[in-house]
């Protein structure tokens, strides 16, 4: 992401989507909210911008849930068709970061600290965002270190 500032991260679920949010020195990623899907892709994307907009981000980082061995599934495929709109309509650079099991590491977490049932799911889709935006920029911090992880 070339302009400096903060970052939006995107889960993007069949039912719901995961937002997050770094600081403006991109040094932490925090879950902030979970946008329920309508129905309509345009007002989803709107609810995204609006999101954007508000937390005045500069960039998007989308997860895209490859397979275990890397290749674009039919989740995938779809999570990247929707990038494509995103990447016409929403005004922000987007990019996209591979979000393999970073779902299951954040539903972990959740049944570590005791959550269940509806507003878990919830919780596990905006805390999913922060785990695949917190990798997102740890892994740009540790290239401009010139460490390759």
């Amino acid at each position: 992401m070339s302009a400096p500032g903060r970052l939006l991260g995107l889960d993007l679920g069949s039912r719901r989507i995961g937002v997050a949010v770094t600081d403006a020195g991109r040094t932490v990623a925090t879950a902030v909210a979970t946008i329920e899907r309508s129905g309509d892709p345009t007002r989803d994307h709107r609810a995204i911008a609006a999101a954007a907009a508000e937390y005045e981000v500069t960039g998007v980082v989308i997860g895209v849930p490859y397979s275990l061995s890397g290749q674009a599934g039919p989740a995938a495929s779809a999570v990247l068709e929707e990038v494509a709109e995103m990447r016409r309509t929403l005004g922000y650079e987007v990019e996209v970061v591979d979000e393999r099991l970073t779902t299951v590491a954040a539903a972990g977490a959740l049944r570590a600290s005791g959550r269940k049932g509806r507003q878990a799911r919830k919780v596990i889709d905006r805390t999913a965002a922060a785990v695949l935006l917190q990798s997102f920029i740890d892994r740009q911090a540790n290239l401009e270190r010139g460490s390759p992880r």
